[in-house]
């Protein structure tokens, strides 16, 4: 799985304008929500380690694990030039392990949704399981079937510009009803401005959606206690038109 082998080049340019610092003031308020002495939080597919950044900025003791070993490497740069410390790994969500126990596990920007098929998503959620004593917290966010489902995804074209390149990304979703997944195909053209060449990425971001009955009865297997699920944009209860979802559950055995 090298989703974003070529991709994570163009990762911060694409989401130069995501809000970082209030997504991790969303993950603090929810996890002291269960419980306000939770310190030590590893990262499940931190990408290039932003809401890591943010996290230590509140006080957390964080570690970051992703996939690709491109996204990594920005990560440790960032973590350099911020001074913050924080420690970075390459590794696989679904067979992470380590003797080091930690208060919560965390998983943002979908992560959890990458795990396509049923054996995928319970190795990860047994993995996170472990890393936790009894009482830990697993926070993560997924795409939300009812939402998914009540406004199907559609072609997106998405165009950025920075000192040196021009980037046009297209993104053209394919839905597989017996998966429950969406494979997004993208396009992304990268337009030197000085010198007119043109490089094209493609990539296949294969995306599942999930409902709430499977998750609780997933993690309940992983050793896990569904507590709640919110809306991600509005931290309030799931309906139709919610797109995204936070799942927090417990750790119970």
């Amino acid at each position: 799985m090298q989703t974003f082998q070529d991709y994570a080049y163009y990762y911060n340019a694409f989401y130069k304008d995501k809000d970082y610092k209030t997504e991790a003031g969303v993950v603090d308020k929810l996890l002291k929500r269960y419980n306000p002495q939770i310190n030590r939080i590893i990262n499940f597919g931190c990408g290039t380690g932003r809401h890591d950044l943010e996290l230590a900025e509140l006080g957390y003791q964080c570690k970051g694990i992703d996939l690709s070993p491109m996204m990594i490497e920005i990560a440790k740069q960032n973590a350099q030039l911020s001074g913050s410390g924080i420690e970075f790994e390459v590794a696989d969500v679904r067979e992470y392990e380590t003797q080091k126990k930690y208060d919560a596990v965390i998983s943002l920007f979908h992560v959890m949704s990458y795990q396509n098929t049923n054996e995928d998503i319970l190795r990860a959620l047994k993995s996170a399981r472990k890393l936790l004593d009894n009482n830990g917290y697993f926070l993560f966010d997924v795409w939300y079937g009812p939402g998914v489902l009540s406004d199907k995804p559609c072609v997106r074209v998405k165009e950025i510009e920075d000192e040196e390149n021009r980037l046009i990304r297209i993104a053209r979703p394919v839905m597989h009803d017996k998966e429950n997944v969406v494979d997004v195909n993208y396009e992304v053209l990268i337009i030197n401005k000085h010198s007119s060449k043109v490089q094209m990425i493609n990539e296949v971001h294969k995306m599942r959606y999930f409902f709430r009955p499977e998750l609780e009865f997933l993690l309940k297997e992983a050793g896990f206690e569904l507590l709640d699920n919110m809306d991600c944009q509005t931290l309030d209860e799931t309906d139709y038109d919610s797109w995204t979802s936070y799942f927090i559950a417990k750790a119970i055995r």
